[in-house]
């Protein structure tokens, strides 16, 4: 185990720098002036030439990358175009409000999925398992911010019933909260939702056909307890793959959700700086997202082995 933790968390760091470096190119060769986005444009030549030099942008390219690495290593990703502030400190006010989307949707969205999925394999060819593979199908068809609009537009515009943007924890204001977060989360949840339940059909389909599927009956054991103990334990070996998938798919989903319904979290801070320009805040959130994906990765692994004990990781 602790071999194999090494190793995974090597494979995590070397993706990390690579994806840093490229980011870090790329982002370079954005054609606004970091000077001009950091201190304006009504500076002086000589001011300008100053920054420019304290910035470090008269360094090549690779030696401007190994000081900011290190840098980042430190904690510092340098002071934001925009906000004149840490990046730090702006990605932390935003980071809660993001994770905390992103985890009770994953807490709403495997679930139901896996219940729905155990219904229509059950019920598979009849009425029930019609009705939640197409209405899944659909579902996972439409791009979240589809809904995000028609949602907002349905509830918010014309009935009035849910407010339109904002955010507020739960323990501010419950009330408040559950008004706010009813429509984002549906957003995000759906897909997962259709997803997790196609997943699951597919391999509880699999499983029931099984031998030891027969075995269990042919010795008089409950249907359900079949269906719970045996079939749906080998079953939600697949699906817990889909952990990492759906964490990297939600992370593009928050940008879009985040700015239509205006909530202030790292996908809208997101877009705001690739629309000003803002690299270091760019930069350090294409990091942030990295790193969020690589440990959902390493996560999926290690359940692996929860989910059946008889997987070895080497």
């Amino acid at each position: 185990m602790a071999k194999y933790m090494l190793k995974r968390v090597g494979q995590t760091l070397i993706i990390i720098v690579l994806v840093s470096f490229l980011t870090f190119i790329l982002i370079s060769l954005m054609p606004k002036d970091p000077v001009y986005s950091l201190y304006g444009t009504d500076i002086t030549q000589e001011e300008y030439d100053l920054h420019f030099v304290e910035m470090g942008l008269d360094h090549p390219l690779l030696v401007r990358y190994a000081d900011w690495a290190l840098s980042a290593l430190r904690g510092d990703f340098g002071i934001s175009y925009r906000y004149h502030d840490s990046v730090l400190t702006i990605i932390g006010q935003k980071l809660g409000v993001s994770m905390y989307l992103t985890i009770v949707s994953t807490l709403v969205s495997f679930p139901i999925g896996i219940l729905v999925g155990v219904i229509t394999a059950v019920k598979r060819g009849k009425w029930q398992d019609s009705v939640l593979t197409v209405t899944a199908n659909i579902c996972a068809s439409i791009p979240s911010f589809v809904i995000a609009v028609v949602m907002l537009w349905v509830f918010s515009i014309k009935l009035k019933l849910l407010p339109s943007n904002g955010f507020t924890y739960p323990w501010e204001d419950l009330g408040l909260h559950l008004r706010q977060i009813v429509m984002p989360l549906i957003c995000l949840s759906l897909g997962g939702i259709s997803s997790v339940c196609r997943q699951t059909r597919s391999a509880m389909l699999e499983s029931i056909r099984q031998d030891y599927v027969r075995t269990a009956r042919a010795k008089g054991l409950k249907e359900n307890f079949i269906i719970y103990k045996h079939v749906l334990r080998n079953a939600l070996v697949p699906v817990v793959t889909l952990v990492g998938n759906r964490l990297a798919m939600m992370l593009g989903m928050t940008l879009f959700v985040e700015n239509v319904f205006s909530i202030p979290g790292i996908g809208s801070l997101m877009v705001n700086s690739v629309n000003n320009v803002d690299m270091p805040v760019i930069q350090a959130c294409v990091m942030l997202s990295a790193l969020i994906i690589s440990l959902a990765y390493l996560l999926t692994d290690f359940m692996y082995v929860v989910v059946d004990p008889r997987i070895s990781l080497n």
